[in-house]
Order: C-alpha cells, then sequence, then structure tokens
C-alpha cells in the first residue's frame, strides 16, 4: 500500500559510493601529427588554443586575409607559416592534417581538394548541409584511404563525455529516457551573419545535442517532433525557443533549448535506464555537477577540464589516433550524417509541425545556411 512519501514524491536517501573511473578524457595520441588549420576567423581562437595546450604540432595557418591569420599565428604559433591560399599547403608533404574551420558553405570544395590531395581533414560542425554530399565526402575519403573527422567538440566536454561513458558499458541499464534542457542568452547573433540563419538554434548551435543523443541512442529514432517560436521581444529574427521530441518506440528523448533566457541561466542532461541514471545539472556548458544513481548508491565524480577548449583537443586528438591504430574516428563524419539527420529531420518538423522520420529530409534549406 504506498505510503505518505510515494504520494509526495519524497526521494528516498541513497548511500554514496565512490565514482567509477570511465575514459572521458580527451584521447591522447601517441606523437602530433603536422597540422595545417584553415580559416582564422573566430571560431579559430579554441582550437589553437587546444592544440598549444595539448602540444599539437600547427605549422601552417591559411586565411585569406593575411593580418588575421598573422594575429592567430603571434598569439599561439609564432614559428608557423602563413599562407593566404590553402591549396598552398596541399602538395607540402610535411603537413599530415588539414583543420578547416570556414562556414560550410565554403567548406565543400576545400574537403574535397584536401581529401584528393591524401590529406585527412577534421572540419568544422555542422558537417554538411546535404546528406547525399556529405556521404560521397565520406566515400572519397575511403577511396584515398585518409580520415575524415567533425569537429564536434561537444563530445569531449568533460560531463558530457562522462555520461556517454557511464551508459556504453550497461552501468545504468538500458537507456529509457533522456531530458536536455538548456537556458541561455544567445542573442549576441544580433546583427552578425549568424542572425541571418532561420534555424541557427537546431542547427548551429543544436548540433551539439542532436549528436549527442546519436552518440548516446546509437540507433535511429522512429520519429521526431519539434516544435519552435519566434518572438519579437527576443529583439532577434530566428526562432530563439525550440523543443524536440523523439520517439524510440521503448524510449523518450526530449531537447528543450531556450536561447533568450538572460536571468536563471540553466543546463541539465538527464539520462534514465532501466537499472540506473545519470544526470549533470549547472548554470551553464562549463559548471557541471555530476551523480551516478544505481542500486549500489549515488557517486558523484569530480571531473577536470573544460568543453572549451578542451573539446577542440578532444577531436583532434581522436583523429589522430585513428590515424595511429588505422580506424575510423569516433568524430568521424560518416557516423555525424547520423546526427544531422535527426537535426534536418527536426528542422522540417518545426516547419511541417508534424512528426518526421529521420532520413526523410536530405538536405537543409538554404535560408539556414
Amino acid at each position: 500500500m504506498p505510503n505518505e512519501d510515494d504520494y509526495a514524491l519524497r526521494a528516498k536517501p541513497s548511500k554514496t559510493i565512490a565514482a567509477p573511473d570511465l575514459p572521458y578524457q580527451p584521447p591522447k595520441p601517441r606523437r602530433s601529427h603536422p597540422i595545417a588549420l584553415v580559416g582564422a576567423g573566430g571560431i579559430s581562437f579554441a582550437h589553437l588554443d587546444a592544440y598549444r595546450k595539448a602540444g599539437f604540432d600547427v605549422r601552417v595557418i591559411s586565411d585569406i586575409d593575411p593580418g588575421r591569420a598573422e594575429a592567430r599565428r603571434d598569439a599561439f604559433y609564432p614559428a608557423a607559416r602563413v599562407v593566404t591560399d590553402y591549396r598552398d599547403v596541399l602538395a607540402d608533404p610535411d603537413i599530415s592534417i588539414v583543420d578547416l574551420t570556414p562556414h560550410v558553405d565554403h567548406r565543400m570544395d576545400m574537403i574535397r581538394d584536401c581529401l584528393d590531395a591524401g590529406k585527412h581533414v577534421l572540419t568544422q560542425k555542422p558537417f554538411v548541409i546535404d546528406l547525399d554530399i556529405g556521404a560521397e565526402l565520406c566515400d572519397l575519403a575511403d577511396r584515398h584511404n585518409v580520415k575524415l573527422a567533425v569537429n564536434q567538440n561537444g563530445r569531449w566536454a568533460p560531463h558530457l563525455a562522462y555520461m556517454r561513458e557511464a551508459v556504453h558499458p550497461g552501468l545504468i541499464g538500458d537507456v529509457a529516457s533522456i531530458r536536455i534542457a538548456l537556458g541561455w542568452d544567445h542573442r549576441w547573433i544580433r546583427g552578425t551573419s549568424f542572425e541571418q540563419m532561420h534555424d541557427i538554434v537546431l542547427f548551429d548551435f543544436g548540433i551539439h545535442w542532436f549528436d549527442f543523443i546519436a552518440s548516446v541512442m546509437r540507433r535511429p529514432p522512429l520519429s521526431i517532433s519539434t516544435l519552435t517560436t519566434a518572438a519579437a521581444w527576443t529583439g532577434v529574427r530566428p526562432p530563439m525557443s525550440a523543443t524536440t521530441v523523439f520517439d524510440y518506440g521503448d524510449a523518450q528523448v526530449s531537447l528543450v533549448l531556450d536561447a533568450a533566457n538572460a536571468f536563471g541561466p540553466t543546463d541539465s542532461t538527464f539520462i534514465g535506464g532501466t537499472r540506473g541514471s545519470v544526470v549533470s545539472r549547472g548554470p551553464d556548458l562549463g559548471t557541471q555537477t555530476i551523480q551516478l544513481w544505481t542500486e549500489s548508491g549515488v557517486a558523484q565524480p569530480e571531473l577536470t577540464g573544460q568543453w572549451f577548449n578542451d573539446g577542440f583537443a578532444g577531436t583532434m586528438g581522436e583523429l589522430m589516433c585513428a590515424i595511429e591504430e588505422d580506424r575510423a574516428p569516433r568524430n568521424n563524419g560518416r557516423d555525424n550524417l547520423d546526427s544531422l539527420a535527426l537535426c534536418f529531420a527536426a528542422v522540417e518538423s518545426a516547419r511541417q509541425r508534424a512528426p518526421v522520420a529521420p532520413g526523410a529530409v536530405r538536405c537543409l534549406p538554404a535560408q539556414d545556411v
């Protein structure tokens, strides 16, 4: 018979146990492979800062604006060579990896050129706006026997990496639910080119979370339903609120993104399983507290590192490890198409206001680029 605590939804006490030691840290290659970074724009600071701290060997920095490339060189890699045409590095036998940071609509020919030149590629996210073109690029990499990886740096955000590593060995059993809710202020895009992207919250930012969900579930949902809201009070053109529900049949996932939240920032991720749960909470991406709940008790691991910029060392380090071990990187382009299929379906669902099956939408609308 139910007691008072059952009716009142009072939590039962749980004893504290030691946290399992899980491999959540960015992977470390045996040696650094020579890198050419192409595109010295805004996000390049995170790449170069992470690479410098990890001891990676950046030999060339390329940008059509030599002043930008020189500024990045002087700040991070004073010995690096500066070029204005990325094709200058393709014939350089000393360069093993090309790190491409330009916007998605400028990268496709660059990726093809680098792969044709026999270079391994780390490309910025989102990978592509057309799944079929993405598959062609993956096939091209296979033909040239080189690796094509995507800079899904959230894969190595400490809290997200630990949660995923808790799921895959079965510590919490089979996943029954995932609930992700973020509230932050993304209105810094006002007046920038990002404001012209209609679905920036789902596509440019949300791809991190679609990728996380894909990496945890490792199977596609039956359908995806999304509701977005654009409001004049936000002061920006794109919708700043998006709620997505993923129907897995035997499991349900929800992703709530409130990108115009100036007060009370929040970032929480819950994964519930048949034998336990893991939850991470905090005010932002870099400040998180994790608890792992099982029948044995509750563990609270003390994690080290930060998403920015350790996650960027993770994407490059994983590519280098894959080269050394002659395997596909975990952030490989082909698997990333599964993440993009979730994202594209969510964007289309928001437009139709109806459920959409992943894979049914092959290309993102042009206004999102």
